[in-house]
């Protein structure tokens, strides 16, 4: 016993050091409050870098998984896809969609934002009210102060009406916020996206963007909420956590915060190692997904070839093995998520909330230093107040530790609406990306393909030495020339795929000149009818003025009776007798059959009387006299005709005639068309006779035979 007494200090000793190591704590607790502050800091920090690594983890998972059902032409080697990061690239291209959404200090949005600040702080403010007026109101309710609690009862309803107001106009703003950002820029997108024939552009010679309509209705609308819900979903927790952390510091000193902080930050680690990845899961949920949904269109895409053959049988299987292994997924994901809530609801609303009232409980058994001991009401009021103070911080820091998630759906949105801008910037530059294949791959039409050519104003068209390039690459003609004057009528004629398009695509300025010089009207004064007329939603006079609405042709000096007789024209005047008149709105693509199209797209030509129009098959659904009406009255208005057609009915109405062979060559020459005529017939009359030939041969060696 005398060697154990040795060896443990009196208990008197042991009280004696705790009562150095306190007082020595005391004297440097400025320093150690900072420490704990900045490791607080830190610790947040680096939670937040994990919260990020595992969602960047998970965007990697996803993108190993290509979307079924497609192919790459062209060169096996492809440019890989950037990946959605929070990065540098990622803030650039923030930074460039914040000044289009807020262009200026003394815009309305900038106004909304300072205005959502405002009512962010009072809310927080009007919060630590509430939490200290909550502590007061269980305090008096244990010391039985019936009119202090009725008080406290009366100030607490009170308080409800500008707190309850502060949090609708929060939300209002944020919903303001919203539609202001998309307001500006869909604005922004539709300029750039309607102007210099970009809409065709980006479909037509370009490949980066496949679904333009999408990102302009869709991902811009979901950038712009998601904007103006992180800026409330950053900033309000971040000023709650200053606020209540620096309150319960002074009322619990900020030892047993950074105490409890270390606990809840350990116990969020083991967290996060026994988490199942749920990321992948979820990409691999997006991946059956998508494979089930492109089973189904891929049948209604061969539903004819599938009843022809009587597959059904077979494609029931497909469908029912698809969803099978979906729903086996899905089944597998709703067990990991059990066991995982089950563990999640025990840390955080259990253990957690035991440390939060340890820590709370903290004034009621320890004396912190600077303040004066309280009554058993005192206790119980700081108790509550702090209890609810910690709910809210407690809240605010889950809010921040998973605000990454919006941060990364922030990210994707801005990627894509960036990459569309991007996009438009480089059509309007004139460069674009387009994988180009067949003969595209040849060092020869490869330097065709790379040059560009001259376009120059002038009353008539003129190519000179100007290559004729189809939409995959193939160069069709490498120096096409020929001259048209006003009055020159043109019939161009050659097999499927032979240029005749793409032709009709330079002079509307649609594709780029790949070399030589083209000499041409503005575009007002080239006007283009195709086989199948577009029409447009609107009335039935915009049906006969489009593009031109109502100012455009008041301004004109067109009424509706010059209308009426340029339908008259073309014999279509009883339209406008429908219900409605000219004011009437229909889906004109449905009621109008293919030739009551067609009459209309002639009324239209008349009425905008262009100095060249380009007709492409736009006969094929009238009558021969209706056709003779639209050439004859065309011709008496000035305008220059440029017809696709294989009729030899309207051979009469053209002088000059340029002929694709189909092989890289064509010929330009005048027309004589009753010469052609005549030809023409010879030759059918003698191919029908080649066609008997095979016949009389077989009969010859029949009679010789026998």
């Amino acid at each position: 016993m005398a060697a154990l007494s040795k060896l443990l200090p009196p208990d008197r000793s042991i009280k004696q050091i705790f009562s150095s190591l306190t007082s020595l704590y005391l004297q440097h607790r400025t320093r150690i409050s900072r420490a704990v502050y900045l490791a607080l800091f830190a610790a947040l920090a680096k939670r937040i870098h994990n919260a990020i690594s595992e969602q960047k983890a998970a965007s990697q998972q996803v993108e190993l998984h290509r979307r079924p059902g497609t192919s790459s032409l062209g060169n096996d080697e492809q440019p890989r896809k950037k990946r959605v990061e929070i990065n540098r690239e990622f803030f650039k291209n923030l930074l460039r969609l914040l000044k289009i959404v807020i262009p200026g200090w003394r815009s309305k949005e900038l106004r909304l934002l300072v205005s959502h600040s405002v009512f962010l702080i009072l809310r927080t403010l009007l919060s630590l009210y509430v939490a200290e007026l909550d502590g007061r109101l269980v305090s008096n309710l244990i010391r039985g102060k019936g009119k202090d609690f009725l008080l406290g009862l009366v100030w607490w309803m009170i308080v409800a009406v500008p707190a309850t107001f502060t949090n609708s106009m929060l939300s209002y703003h944020q919903c303001k916020l919203a539609l202001s950002y998309r307001k500006r820029l869909t604005d922004y997108i539709h300029d750039k996206y309607l102007s210099n024939m970009t809409f065709y552009a980006i479909s037509a010679l370009d490949d980066r963007i496949k679904n333009p309509d999408q990102l302009v209705t869709v991902d811009v609308s979901r950038f712009s909420d998601s904007l103006a819900e992180l800026y409330s979903n950053l900033a309000k927790p971040i000023l709650d956590m200053c606020i209540y952390n620096y309150s319960l510091s002074k009322n619990v000193g900020g030892e047993g915060l950074f105490i409890m902080s270390l606990l809840v930050q350990l116990s969020a680690n083991v967290m996060r190692m026994l988490t199942p990845p749920f990321g992948k899961y979820v990409a691999d949920e997006a991946r059956l997904e998508g494979e089930f949904r492109f089973l189904h269109s891929r049948l209604i895409d061969y539903s004819e070839e599938v009843a022809l053959y009587h597959g059904h049988e077979a494609e029931k299987d497909t469908l029912d093995k698809g969803y099978f292994t979906l729903i086996k997924h899905v089944n597998r994901i709703l067990r990991r998520r059990l066991y995982h809530g089950f563990m999640e609801d025990f840390v955080i609303k259990y253990f957690w909330g035991a440390l939060g009232l340890v820590l709370c409980s903290v004034p009621v058994f320890f004396k912190i230093p600077g303040q004066v001991p309280h009554s058993m009401g005192d206790r119980t009021e700081n108790f509550v107040t702090n209890r609810r103070m910690l709910l809210s911080s407690s809240d605010a820091f889950g809010r921040l530790m998973f605000s990454y998630k919006e941060i990364s759906e922030l990210a994707g949105f801005t990627a894509r609406v960036s990459s569309l801008l991007e996009v438009m910037d480089d059509l309007t530059a004139g460069r674009f990306e387009k994988k180009l294949v067949s003969s595209a791959s040849t060092e020869e039409n490869a330097a065709v393909l790379s040059g560009r050519g001259k376009v120059l104003e002038s009353d008539c068209i003129e190519f000179t030495d100007v290559p004729i390039v189809s939409p995959n690459g193939d160069v069709l003609v490498r120096q096409l020339s020929f001259t048209i004057y006003p009055g020159d009528h043109l019939l161009i004629v050659g097999p499927n795929g032979c240029g005749k398009s793409s032709l009709f695509r330079i002079l509307g300025g649609l594709w780029p000149v790949y070399g030589g010089t083209v000499k041409k009207p503005s575009f007002e004064d080239i006007f283009y009818i195709p086989q199948r007329p577009y029409l447009s939603r609107g009335t039935l006079r915009q049906q006969v003025t489009y593009p031109d609405g109502v100012r455009e042709m008041r301004a004109k000096g067109v009424t509706d009776d010059d209308l009426y007789e340029v339908l008259s024209i073309v014999e279509i005047e009883s339209v406008v007798n429908r219900p409605g008149g000219w004011d009437a709105e229909e889906e004109w693509r449905d009621v109008l059959s293919g030739g009551l199209q067609q009459r209309i797209a002639m009324a239209r030509l008349f009425y905008h009387r262009p100095k060249f129009a380009i007709l492409d098959e736009c006969t094929s659904s009238v009558t021969l006299e209706i056709e003779k009406v639209m050439y004859e009255t065309a011709k008496k208005l000035g305008i220059t005709l440029m017809t696709v057609s294989h009729r030899r009915s309207l051979w009469k109405y053209h002088q000059k005639i340029l002929q694709f062979d189909g092989q890289g060559g064509y010929v330009f020459t005048g027309l004589d068309w009753e010469r052609r005529l005549k030809l023409e017939d010879e030759k059918d009359e003698l191919e029908l006779q080649l066609r008997t030939v095979p016949e009389l041969e077989r009969r010859i060696t029949e009679l010789t035979s026998s």
